[in-house]
């Protein structure tokens, strides 16, 4: 007979055991785990495709549409930094309002039934400006930022833990029955560690243990460190992950991978940067061939750099080639071919997280990998071909499969191909920025800022300033000015010769203007941010004024010791005048931060009243403020604002800072990185909205238009070895099974309640190009472009087999023994 102490103690473990997974049973309440295999939540493993979607790149009335979007592409799981230098831009005074709402953010995550990891940092990178640090943390005294260093882990500590019982206080993790089921401490410390040496050991220790030691009840994960501590989950950033991750810091740890690069952030003078969706899905495939059960898009959507929140030389627009891009609207085919791959890995997912794994070598390029539960049915192979140029074949249980270069197929019964990483069944689409209608602006006017000199600026010393420490992060600019005498003597004698002016500055870019004329403007790179000015100049005997406008262009965000990086002008001389080149960094100068039009608001409605303002001339000229308004927009479809005919500065709508511009940096391809600037509808009125822009050196408001976005040209492109859609199949009771008979198709689907109003392009043979940018080859089919429009035209979807018989005439098929593709190129618009 039990002892009453035994019956206690069992009920006292009963009682433990059914209130950490008890809750499971009640909806949106897990209780997170983890083991060597996966993540598990509310008892069940789980595989993770997550995304990272920032909340302060986009707004509140973005988030909505942007995370049903996420689950409609196949996301259970949303990833975000939390960003300090927004939350606490001045010491103890906290801001969590508008675009800086995590906790709403949060909750409209877990309204749609997702969950979250919430990457805390507090050091975060993210092409962030000063990689998510406040400005006010640099002048801590004796602080070393990043090492176990007492200031900064003091300061660290002080905000996590706030950031902490912010969550713990909404309800919002997981044990407390909301979405947060990981959190992240530190970001990519490996990276630095080693210029920090014992004390970059210590830190990452004391990081973990401050981490959990202040909320124990979901997982901690560290990315991309090696040493990392027991107590957290060591993972891989990267995007190969699958070839390059060795594994988790621990056996009893599963394998993660938080930042797949959907592609690549951009600086200004940048070509563009891109990821094939091939390249993508191969890569998660690949790592769940290798037992990871946790893949996070970075980014999913990357959204916007409103204001100067991007860090040394990040352009406004963020991952634009994320699934979906900076306005939110699907980029296809990346969208759709990973919503496939995420439906043909769930269809994998028992046998995945339940099987044993078993790799077979063939060759060097061709390997299978199954993971089968012995006695069962329970069964998935990924055939893969690592070759990167040449097509395969693998044979596989007495049956040949054909595998395209660099390409894994999924087969969730180990016989039937539901997917390819190289096969893009999904659609495609075409960005397109179209013109408005409505919002055409009229009358620029324009106000030029007065060049001060040495009498006119407030803060005097020597020599010129360092710029970080003197604007403080309060604004990208500061005018520096001094004051010479020159003899008639000094000046050069002949008229085709002048003195110069030479500049020696460590970045980011430079204005220079003498007795109040403008010389030109230099600047440095994201590689190299130094920068040498040298231009001539006009001096006249007597007194000259020579004035700077210095600025930044965002503050650096990764390397070791950020607190100790500097900029602006460090050395400045004359040369070529008759007694010899004049330095003149020690000739005392004066300084301010900022323009005039900032400290009076002139973006403002209030502040552009102000000052006079006088009817644009269409000639550039430089630091000049310009005004006019506009009226919202036709429909519904995301706005942006074309700005190709200026050069560099920045832009307000109706108050709200959207970023800087910078048009006149020109790629190798010899385009601007960055032409169109977003304006979230949230920002719009429906009439006289203003639009303020501060041109820094020079440039035409007049061409300057508003535009429509949209995705409203799409594409499919199916060849006779492409396999049928993924939604062919589904998985039930432990049975994998066709829905409908498995038929190969073109498959389109216009967005927003939109019709199909018009068939661009239609082949049947052996078509070339892409979408938006098609041309026939040397085989075609009339027959199949009748076909199309017969059953696509006036539909907001359609299904168009891809049979020979259907989409040839018989006997009519110019090249029998070409291996056919069938190529759909429609345009959607609203039904008129």
């Amino acid at each position: 007979m039990a002892s009453k102490k035994n019956i206690l103690l069992f009920a006292i473990l009963a009682l433990l055991v059914a209130n950490a997974y008890g809750k499971g049973k009640k909806k949106h309440q897990p209780v997170v785990a983890y083991d060597n295999r996966s993540i598990i939540i509310n008892g069940t493993r789980q595989l993770l495709f997550s995304g990272s979607i920032h909340y302060p790149r986009s707004t509140p009335e973005m988030w909505p549409e942007l995370i049903r979007k996420a689950k409609e592409g196949g996301l259970n799981l949303i990833q975000t930094y939390v960003f300090w230098n927004i939350h606490e831009p001045v010491q103890g005074q906290y801001n969590f309002e508008g675009n800086n709402d995590l906790v709403k953010f949060i909750k409209m995550i877990w309204e749609q039934g997702l969950w979250v990891t919430l990457r805390v940092g507090p050091y975060i990178e993210a092409e962030w400006n000063m990689g998510g640090f406040p400005y006010w943390l640099r002048e801590v005294q004796n602080i070393t930022f990043r090492s176990h260093n007492e200031p900064f882990m003091f300061h660290m500590k002080k905000y996590t833990e706030m950031v902490i019982n912010l969550m713990k206080k909404e309800k919002l993790f997981a044990d407390q029955g909301g979405p947060i089921i990981m959190a992240q401490i530190e970001n990519e410390y490996n990276n630095v560690q080693a210029a920090y040496r014992e004390a970059g050991k210590h830190y990452v220790k004391w990081a973990a243990d401050m981490a959990v030691g202040l909320y124990s009840g979901i997982p901690w994960v560290m990315c991309k460190q090696k040493d990392a501590p027991q107590t957290v989950i060591s993972t891989c950033n990267g995007r190969q992950c699958g070839d390059t991750f060795p594994g988790p810091n621990g056996p009893n740890k599963p394998s993660l991978w938080t930042e797949n690069w959907t592609a690549q952030y951009r600086v200004f003078g940048d070509s563009p940067s891109q990821r094939p969706a091939e390249d993508l899905a191969f890569s998660v495939a690949r790592f769940f061939t290798r037992n990871g059960t946790l893949n996070n898009y970075y980014m999913y959507h990357g959204g916007t750099n409103f204001g100067r929140t991007s860090s040394s030389f990040v352009t406004t627009r963020y991952y634009d080639e994320a699934p979906l891009d900076e306005f939110g609207l699907k980029r296809e085919p990346k969208f759709g071919h990973l919503r496939d791959l995420h439906r043909a890995l769930r269809l994998s997912k028992k046998p995945l997280l339940w099987g044993t794994q078993n790799v077979q070598k063939l060759s060097k390029d061709l390997e299978i990998t199954t993971y089968e539960k012995p006695g069962t049915k329970i069964c998935v192979a990924f055939l893969t071909n690592n070759n990167t140029k040449e097509p395969g074949t693998i044979q596989f249980r007495g049956v040949d499969y054909y595998m395209p270069p660099k390409s894994i197929s999924i087969l969730p019964d180990c016989k039937t191909v539901v997917y390819n990483t190289q096969r893009v069944v999904a659609q495609h689409s075409s960005r397109n920025f179209v013109a408005s209608k409505k919002a055409k602006i009229h009358k620029w006017e324009m106000y030029k800022e007065n060049i001060p000199t040495f009498n006119d600026l407030g803060v005097k010393s020597k020599s010129p300033k360092e710029l970080y420490r003197l604007t403080r992060d309060t604004s990208d600019y500061a005018w520096y000015s001094t004051r010479i005498n020159m003899e008639k003597q000094d000046l050069p004698m002949r008229a085709d010769i002048l003195p110069v002016l030479q500049i020696a500055s460590l970045g980011h870019g430079l204005m220079a203007f003498v007795n109040g004329e403008y010389i030109g403007f230099e600047h440095g790179s994201n590689i190299e941010k130094s920068l040498v000015f040298k231009k001539p100049v006009n001096l006249k005997p007597g007194v000259n004024d020579i004035s700077l406008l210095a600025l930044t262009v965002g503050f650096p965000n990764s390397g070791a010791y950020m607190e100790r990086r500097f900029a602006g002008p460090r050395a400045i001389s004359l040369e070529g005048l008759m007694s010899g080149n004049l330095d003149i960094t020690k000739n005392h100068w004066s300084q301010e931060i900022g323009v005039n039009g900032e400290k009076t608001e002139l973006y403002t409605e209030e502040g552009s009243k102000k000052v006079k303002w006088v009817p644009s001339n269409g000639k550039p000229s430089a630091v000049t403020w310009y005004k006019a308004y506009f009226n919202a927009p036709e429909g519904n479809d995301p706005v942006a604002i074309r700005m190709t005919s200026m050069a560099k500065g920045m832009i307000w709508i109706n108050g709200n800072n959207i970023g800087r511009y910078w048009v006149s940096y020109l790629s190798p391809l010899g385009k601007p990185t960055q032409e169109e600037y977003h304006i979230p509808r949230s920002f719009l009125k429906a009439k006289r909205n203003l639009v303020v822009v501060f041109e820094e050196t020079g440039g035409v408001p007049e061409k300057i238009e508003v535009v429509i976005v949209n995705r409203d040209t799409i594409c499919s492109v199916i060849s006779e070895f492409h396999p049928p859609h993924i939604k062919t199949w589904e998985r039930k009771d432990n049975m994998f099974r066709a829905i409908v008979d498995p038929v190969k198709s073109a498959q389109l689907s216009c967005s927003d309640n939109k019709v199909i109003a018009n068939v661009d392009f239609v082949s049947f043979g052996d078509v070339e190009g892409a979408c938006g940018a098609f041309s026939p080859g040397k085989c075609d089919s009339p027959k199949a472009r009748k076909l199309v429009e017969k059953m696509c035209m006036g539909k907001n979807t359609c299904t168009v087999p891809f049979e020979r018989e259907v989409l040839v005439d018989a006997g009519n098929d110019s090249c029998p023994d070409v291996a056919k593709t069938l190529a759909i190129q429609v345009s959607c618009a609203h039904p008129k």
